[in-house]
């Protein structure tokens, strides 16, 4: 199933982020979503107010559970925060360091996906979603400047340049 997704050469690309996660001591794995509609705007999930960083506008994203691919964290978590399908993971986009609540050195690794219908969102764990263009993204104080960094790198590369990695 995995390889639907993914081609063989992908599946060794994400095993070698997952070692390097381990050697830099990260011990909590979580996994993002780029979602880009027909207006190149983002797909953006306000998390609830009482929720650890409430309020913050965010990536579909989660953690990795024990013995699962990123594959299939991504597949699962994009379905279960916004009921959309993945079609494909397009791109590795970039990682980033932070600490989750617990204090545990956590690594989001950020993906461009391909879903099979960006009018079926239907939210289960935030307030509510919306659609930025890379302009309304750069002015939103909501977003962490993590997520702004990853939203650059892709709108640079896939959408101002059309550079595919």
């Amino acid at each position: 199933m995995i390889k639907k997704y993914i081609g063989e050469k992908n599946m060794k690309f994400y095993e070698i982020l997952m070692e390097e996660g381990k050697k830099d001591g990260v011990v909590k794995n979580v996994v993002g979503g780029i979602i880009v509609n027909q207006n190149n705007e983002f797909l953006l999930l306000t998390r609830k107010r009482d929720d650890f960083y409430g309020g913050i506008d965010e990536l579909p994203s989660g953690n990795m559970e024990e013995n699962e691919t990123i594959v299939e964290a991504l597949t699962r978590e994009i379905k279960e925060e916004t009921n959309l399908n993945v079609e494909r993971i397009e791109n590795y986009i970039n990682s980033f360091d932070y600490e989750s609540r617990s204090g545990k050195k956590s690594r989001e690794y950020n993906f461009s996906v391909k879903v099979k219908n960006v009018n079926n969102i239907k939210l289960s764990e935030h307030e509510c979603y919306k659609w930025q263009s890379i302009e309304e993204v750069r002015r939103n104080p909501k977003i962490t400047k993590e997520i702004k960094f990853t939203l650059e790198i892709y709108y640079f590369n896939l959408i101002e340049h059309n550079i595919s990695f």
